[in-house]
């Protein structure tokens, strides 16, 4: 399951992706616009920051805003930094890999190959979701409401 620091990651994301041409965005506002608890939102938005996906701008006119094109920033990227492997178990990750204790043969293993395939495709779909897809799948469905 995505972890709330993911949820609200990817929240804070999508709406700074809304505000993209507006600069710098208050802390106060994206934690108001997208119901996130300030303090936590604070936390999350320095990770960004440290990751290079953000960057902050001081004083007055300041705020958090992305460093990075949004076709660029991908959900795998974010689920990662917060909630590191993308997998159900150790033996399937890519960067966390860990044998598990009672597999007798990894080779054969039809559980493992279950949940590498599950692995795989669920780490494709989200390397393939950027911010700038989903923004876009929320303006369509938007336009799409307002027409009928």
């Amino acid at each position: 399951m995505l972890s709330k620091k993911s949820k609200y990651a990817i929240n804070a994301l999508v709406y700074l992706t809304h505000r993209r041409d507006s600069g710098p965005v208050l802390i106060s506002e994206i934690s108001e616009q997208q119901h996130i608890p300030r303090k936590f939102l604070e936390a999350i938005l320095l990770d960004l920051k440290r990751a290079g996906i953000l960057s902050s701008k001081k004083g007055k006119g300041g705020g958090y805003y992305l460093l990075k094109d949004p076709a660029e920033v991908n959900l795998a990227e974010v689920m990662r930094l917060f909630d590191g492997a993308i997998a159900f178990l150790p033996c399937v990750t890519h960067k966390y890999y860990e044998r598990c204790e009672e597999c007798a043969d990894e080779e054969i293993c039809g559980i493992r190959d279950v949940f590498l395939t599950l692995r795989n495709q669920t780490v494709a779909l989200l390397k393939d979701s950027t911010l700038l897809q989903i923004v876009n799948r929320e303006n369509e469905k938007t336009a799409s409401l307002l027409k009928k």
